[in-house]
């Protein structure tokens, strides 16, 4: 459990712009806290004036007096009901917009940022961000504002009237105020702490929910659900203990309110009935002065009760800032241009490539691709084919050297135009919770329907699909789980035929296939791949015998290149790999 590094003060002072375009709404919302802490604080001085008339002066007590008093407390409570609809009406909608605009910017976020933070950070953690601590936030939002605006005008209020009645209590009781608000104060900190403890252990649960569910048919082939229940419940204990040390820290920041809750009634009842018998005050001034010290607990209490939802609010801040303050390892650079009338070179200049802080995947690479030009990549497993591949569309920058599309550095080029211009047609294929129709159109979204069918043809998907119940429009499931292997590999190809795009690279496409969705997949790859330049990884070494040339990719670089006999008749790495992969 690790303690904030930023102030409360700043996560606030971050946190204030998302206010800015509901400041007439929050202006609105805090008159009408106004109004109804007035109806609260009227009560106490009609009660006084109506026990002391009866006691002092009981002739000048008359039902027409006690009609009219009525009358105005009528109005004022009617006021009160209004204000407050308001308050729980629009004032909780203003909360839900603030989270909805947070929300915005923080899946926005999660688009821009790269494929290394996503590597580092579990989705289930990500997830809690942008629902559970959204919800806090808007908790928060509504009434921060609202419950320190109301416990101000109380206490003001209440004491500027106690201190006109008798000067010497009214100083004793608020001068236990700081002494309380002291002591509550040590606990503020550690309750920060434990809740942002809290919501980090929640997110790990997400973590692991999420994954045993998407993995549960590998556990059930495995029968290893015992195995899942001991580690969710190893998190689910981990998540307990930071609730017990959350109330722990909870129960002493109210008990120490409580203690003073206490000693400021004795206070005041001790106080008040010595200055009652020596006629210092009147009956009704003392009652009064116990109703506005009741109202006055009443505002601490409520700002006290608070201070675990504005725990929470803070927390939920501050989680979202750290994700607002991600660095973006990759994005456009301020001149970047669009990529227009492109051909398809590729060129490799000496580049090196590695992990964070780890060794070199790839060192020194150089190597020229033609427009149109169909290579294959082939070399041991952790020799950086997938990591050459992932370079190009920028998933990754290059840590020296430079990659090249028709002569332009891919660095200066605007991500979303060149992505755009590439096609990516991977092993793990992966479909969206959505209709076949609508998976095909992630290729090109807004694309027609006479269009959507096309690429299914071109990519032999076509005749499956019209045998669906519900054809074009049949739900796949999530991740495409009502699809065969080699179904959602056509899928995804179909999706890259309505891309159309020049530059094409093939991950291990159809690797994980059995021979006969090999042959289909193979046939619709050889279609995609007409007139683009093509770049494919491949174990089975012989699906890439007709590319135009093999590149072997090792540890140590590019080892050798040519076409397959040019290869075979060397006798050397891609030989040797031919032919124990043809046994």
């Amino acid at each position: 459990m690790k303690d904030s590094k930023m102030t409360t003060g700043y996560l606030i002072k971050r946190f204030y712009p998302y206010f800015k375009p509901y400041r007439k709404i929050l202006i609105f919302d805090l008159l009408c806290a106004a109004f109804t802490s007035v109806c609260d604080l009227v009560l106490p001085i009609i009660i006084r004036f109506i026990t002391d008339t009866a006691n002092l002066n009981p002739g000048n007590l008359s039902v027409s007096l006690v009609v009219r008093i009525t009358a105005l407390y009528m109005m004022l409570r009617l006021i009160d009901v209004l204000a407050n609809y308001y308050m729980q009406n629009t004032g909780h909608v203003m909360g839900a917009s603030i989270e909805t605009d947070m929300r915005r910017d923080l899946f926005s976020k999660y688009q821009q940022l790269s494929y290394s933070y996503y590597s580092e950070n579990k989705t289930g953690q990500l997830i809690s961000r942008i629902t559970s601590d959204l919800f806090d936030i808007a908790e928060f939002a509504h009434h921060c504002p609202e419950e320190y605006f109301i416990a101000a005008v109380k206490i003001i209020v209440a004491f500027v009237i106690l201190i006109r009645v008798n000067i010497m209590m009214t100083l004793v009781l608020f001068l236990m105020i700081p002494l309380m608000i002291f002591f509550a104060m040590r606990y503020r900190n550690k309750l920060r702490s434990a809740f942002k403890w809290q919501r980090s252990e929640l997110g790990e649960i997400n973590a692991h929910v999420e994954d045993s569910l998407l993995g549960i048919r590998v556990s059930k082939s495995f029968a290893n659900e015992d195995v899942e229940q001991k580690k969710f419940r190893s998190g689910n204990e981990r998540f307990l203990k930071t609730k017990k040390v959350s109330y722990k820290n909870m129960a002493a920041f109210r008990s120490v309110t409580k203690f003073f809750d206490g000693l400021m009634y004795i206070a005041t009842v001790f106080l008040g009935s010595v200055l009652l018998m020596k006629g210092e005050i009147t009956a009704g001034e003392f009652i009064a002065y116990l109703l506005y010290v009741g109202m006055l607990l009443e505002s601490i209490r409520r700002v006290v009760e608070f201070t675990e939802q504005f725990q929470k609010g803070i927390t939920g801040i501050e989680r979202f800032i750290e994700v607002m303050d991600a660095n973006i390892e990759v994005d456009d650079a301020e001149d970047a241009q669009e990529l227009i009338n492109i051909e398809g070179r590729i060129t490799f200049e000496d580049v090196s490539f590695h992990y964070g802080d780890g060794d070199d995947i790839l060192s020194d690479i150089n190597l020229n691709i033609k427009a149109g030009e169909n290579i294959a990549l082939v070399g041991p497993s952790g020799a950086g084919k997938t990591t050459f591949c992932n370079l190009i569309p920028r998933f990754y920058d290059v840590n020296s050297g430079r990659i090249l599309i028709d002569d332009q550095d891919i660095r200066d080029i605007k991500l979303h135009s060149l992505r755009s211009n590439i096609g990516m047609v991977q092993q793990d294929v992966y479909l969206f919770a959505d209709t076949i129709a609508g998976n095909i159109e992630y290729g090109r979204p807004g694309a027609s329907k006479e269009d959507i069918i096309k690429a299914a043809k071109l990519a032999g998907a076509d005749e499956f699909i019209r045998e669906m119940p519900y054809g074009y429009n049949t739900h796949v499931g999530e991740r495409g789980t009502r699809l065969s292997g080699g179904q959602k590999q056509r899928i995804s190809i179909a999706r890259v035929f309505l891309k159309n795009p020049p530059i094409l690279i093939l991950d291990e496409a159809t690797s994980a296939l059995d021979n006969e969705s090999e042959m289909i997949v193979q046939k619709s790859l050889a279609d995609l791949a007409v007139g683009r330049t093509t770049i494919t990884i491949a174990h089975r070494l012989t699906t890439v015998r007709n590319a135009d040339r093999i590149i072997v990719l090792t540890e140590e670089g590019v080892a050798e290149e040519g076409g397959h006999e040019e290869l075979m008749e060397k006798d050397g790495i891609y030989a040797g790999m031919y032919r124990m992969y043809s046994l």
